[in-house]
């Protein structure tokens, strides 16, 4: 196997061999991340883990820092492409919850990146910043588009950027709740969709019975 995976490298060029040790360079942080924190992700370890050189990780990074920045927003990229390719339905309600669940199925392909979020504030401020932007104005454009099909008509834009922080922010604590453990990371029970559903394609409250009740 290993020497299948040499002579397949040995044929890309020198460009596509450089994104291909990157990559292995991020894999391999992402791992050490999550396993010992960013306070003890040093560049010995992960290029250790990711069994190239030091001097090789210089060549695409200028420093230990600079990789921790990239790699929240590295991840958080990847999550999106990750949910894209798992929303498949026309029906913009139906994606909410297929987009819903796929970010439950990704964190259980990546279990590293509830630590790497967590302590990014603190240790990769820039990564974390450059990760929220990220997805809450994919996440904005996703809700506009629904706004112009006719599926969501009453908010603004500054209303769908508060309720991003919403949906982003539920999918955080329930992941907390629900998936992880000291187990690993496991799938959510079923009726946490379809809380969610429910809250999403129908509200938390009827607000019409309640209109009706104050009439009598």
């Amino acid at each position: 196997m290993m020497q299948a995976t040499s002579a397949k490298v040995t044929k890309l060029n020198r460009v596509e061999r450089n994104a291909w040790t990157k990559q292995k360079i991020f894999d391999a942080a992402t791992k050490v991340v999550g396993k010992y924190g960013y306070a003890e992700a040093s560049v010995a370890r992960i290029t250790e883990a990711a069994g190239v050189a030091q001097g090789t990780f210089y060549n695409h990074f200028e420093n230990r820092q600079e990789l921790l920045d990239q790699l929240l927003p590295k991840i958080g990229l990847d999550m999106v492409r990750f949910i894209r390719a798992r929303t498949g339905t026309a029906d913009a309600a139906r994606q909410e919850i297929e987009r819903f669940s796929a970010f439950f199925d990704f964190i259980r392909e990546v279990p590293e990146f509830l630590r790497i979020l967590n302590e990014a504030e603190f240790f990769a401020p820039v990564g974390y910043q450059k990760h929220f932007d990220n997805i809450s104005s994919a996440y904005v454009r996703i809700l506009q588009r629904s706004r112009s099909a006719g599926a969501t008509t009453a908010f603004t834009d500054e209303e769908f950027e508060a309720i991003v922080q919403v949906l982003m922010g539920a999918r955080g604590y329930l992941s907390r709740r629900y998936s992880y453990s000291e187990h690993g990371v496991t799938a959510v029970p079923d009726y946490v969709v379809t809380a969610y559903q429910k809250l999403v394609t129908h509200g938390l409250f009827n607000t019409d019975d309640k209109d009706n009740n104050d009439e009598r």
